[in-house]
């Protein structure tokens, strides 16, 4: 009770309620007006019939008849009076049953509900909030970054401009506050001065407005602006934005640095202080078919595996774990023993054939300049006729056709190509070019981008080496601006993560701790008072204050928290 006032403020104060509310009361007073002839009409067909009845009878016997309660106590006897009554009683039907609850729900009990909703989306963020960030848009890069920022503990807030969806967003658990994106006061409610981060995610002009307007109330915050255009990232970063994140291209070049192509070599993506995390496919080598023991990696290289993808899937791997033709081996070392990794595979034949790239948009062409920076060569396949000028400059062959079609893609060089990138902005299209290709070309490496994450199984299932989409790259990249670290982009679900040492660990050796066989996590690293171990032993005690970095997915770490809080 205590918000109705706030709500018949809030409805009033709107003209199209005030308009609803007129049309309503000009039907009411249409209604009384029908009810007062018809009270009138009454006792005028009653004196006809000799009858004679009070004025409060005949409005009582007209709101009976048009309400169909008809009680039958007042009746008439001549066919004039029942032909009235009849007229009456099909008046209320329309007039009372139909139209009044129509017109009063349309016009004033809807609203009502909606303002009543709208009312409970937050204005503001809680007195005292700080090292919060600030999401302008709730959209599938969102859901991503949410979900990881739940997972440290980090406190956010989205920008909604609808109070409905704003309410809506609330009610499903999300911090939410109503606010127009460009207005100053919006930030000023969101505590923007005191915010970690503001995150802009719509498109070029409106994270151009936004950071504007932040920068008028909050000067020193950090903003991380996405861009569609990179003729716009100038523009943002003259606006005050503090890092522009061309997402599709990065996503494109992260595509590309796992294309296999060439003499089979590692693939580095990532690295943490003195070491490097890189990848290599065993296909086409030796490899398959043995144990990471059997590999005698480490006594070659000095090298550690310390996971395996599967078909998408990071699993833990031990010594006595199987390397399928399929696995990719995620290995954590310095860049000296990478380089001897990469000489192992020098007695492998070499595909120098062209890469092939389908799809030619902003991803695709991404990918394919990234490719040719390397000196790879890069065929692209799309329908678009007027790509084959505009990424004249991007790949070697531009290939016009459909896809599916066997006579176009042989033409472009399936059958022979290392590696397929599917670029298409449609997940179906991706899988289903993944399950083509892949048949096609079984050596063939197929590394594709996915936009919605829940199809990652399905992509992997399909055939994809390796996936990712361009929400995880997102997230990935907001949390590294965050933590002032260098990205690293394992791949779908996986990252680094840094705990500091349970309380319930302190004094174990690393092989007594168990984490690996509870958790699937692997140590790759231990940091105290400014100096680290790479690759502990087993046998390195855990000491009181040291941080564990380690390697695994995110259902990992949530293992890690539970087991050992």
């Amino acid at each position: 009770m205590k918000f109705l006032p706030s709500q018949l403020a809030f409805l009033l104060g709107e003209r199209e309620m005030r308009r609803n509310v007129a049309a309503l009361l000009k039907y009411l007073g249409l209604l009384t007006a029908t009810v007062a002839a018809f009270s009138i009409l009454f006792h005028g067909i009653m004196l006809h019939e000799g009858q004679e009845h009070s004025w409060l009878t005949g409005l009582y016997w007209t709101l009976t008849v048009m309400s169909t309660l008809g009680f039958g106590d007042i009746t008439f006897h001549s066919d004039l009076g029942r032909a009235f009554s009849i007229f009456v009683l099909l008046s209320g039907i329309v007039l009372l049953l139909i139209v009044l609850p129509f017109v009063f729900i349309r016009s004033f009990y809807a609203p009502w509900l909606e303002a009543q909703m709208r009312m409970r989306a937050p204005r503001s963020v809680p007195e005292g909030t700080s090292g919060h960030v600030i999401i302008c848009r709730h959209d599938e890069i969102a859901s991503g970054l949410i979900e990881r920022l739940e997972e440290y503990a980090i406190p956010y807030y989205v920008v909604e401009p609808d109070p409905a969806v704003a309410a809506s967003l609330h009610a499903d658990g999300i911090s939410v506050v109503a606010g127009e994106r460009a207005a100053s006061v919006t930030y000023e409610a969101l505590g923007a001065s005191r915010a970690r981060l503001v995150f802009a995610n719509l498109d070029d002009a409106a994270n151009t407005n936004v950071t504007l307007t932040v920068r008028e109330v909050a000067p020193d915050v950090p903003i991380l602006a996405i861009v569609e255009d990179e003729h716009s990232i100038d523009v943002l970063e003259l606006s005050g934005a503090t890092h522009v994140l061309p997402l599709k291209r990065e996503l494109g070049e992260h595509l590309a640095s796992r294309v296999t192509v060439g003499t089979p070599h590692a693939h580095r993506i990532g690295r943490f202080e003195d070491l490097i995390i890189a990848e290599f496919p065993i296909e086409n080598t030796s490899l398959p078919g043995r144990t990471i023991r059997d590999t005698r990696l480490r006594e070659l290289t000095g090298l550690s595996i310390v996971a395996v993808w599967e078909r998408g899937e990071l699993l833990p791997a031990g010594p006595d774990t199987l390397l399928s033709p399929h696995s990719v081996p995620v290995v954590v070392g310095s860049e000296e023993q990478i380089t001897e990794l990469d000489a192992l595979f020098v007695i492998y034949l070499p595909n120098d054939n062209p890469v092939l790239v389908i799809g030619g948009g902003k991803v695709g062409g991404a990918a394919a300049q990234a490719l040719r920076d390397r000196g790879v060569k890069v065929t692209i396949l799309d329908k678009d006729l007027g790509l084959a000028e505009e990424l004249g400059g991007a790949a070697d062959r531009v290939v016009v056709g459909d896809a599916a079609n066997l006579e176009v893609v042989t033409n472009a060089g399936l059958p022979d190509a290392p590696s397929v990138v599917l670029t298409t902005n449609d997940d179906a299209t991706n899988i289903f070019l993944a399950v083509y290709c892949s048949r096609l070309n079984p050596d063939a490496r197929i590394v594709s981008r996915v936009t919605k994450e829940w199809n990652l199984e399905a992509i992997h299932r399909a055939g994809a080496d390796f996936a990712l989409s361009h929400s995880s790259l997102a997230s990935k990249s907001v949390l590294s601006v965050m933590k002032a670290a260098e990205l690293v982009v394992l791949g779908e679900g996986a990252d680094l993560f840094v705990e500091r040492v349970p309380a319930v660990l302190e004094g174990k050796t690393l092989a007594d701790s168990g984490i690996g066989a509870r958790t699937g996590l692997n140590v790759i690293a231990m940091r105290a008072d400014g100096e680290s171990i790479t690759n502990p032993a087993p046998e390195t005690q855990l000491l009181p204050g040291t941080d564990l970095v380690m390697l695994g997915t995110v259902g990992q770490h949530q293992d890690f928290v539970q087991v050992f809080a």
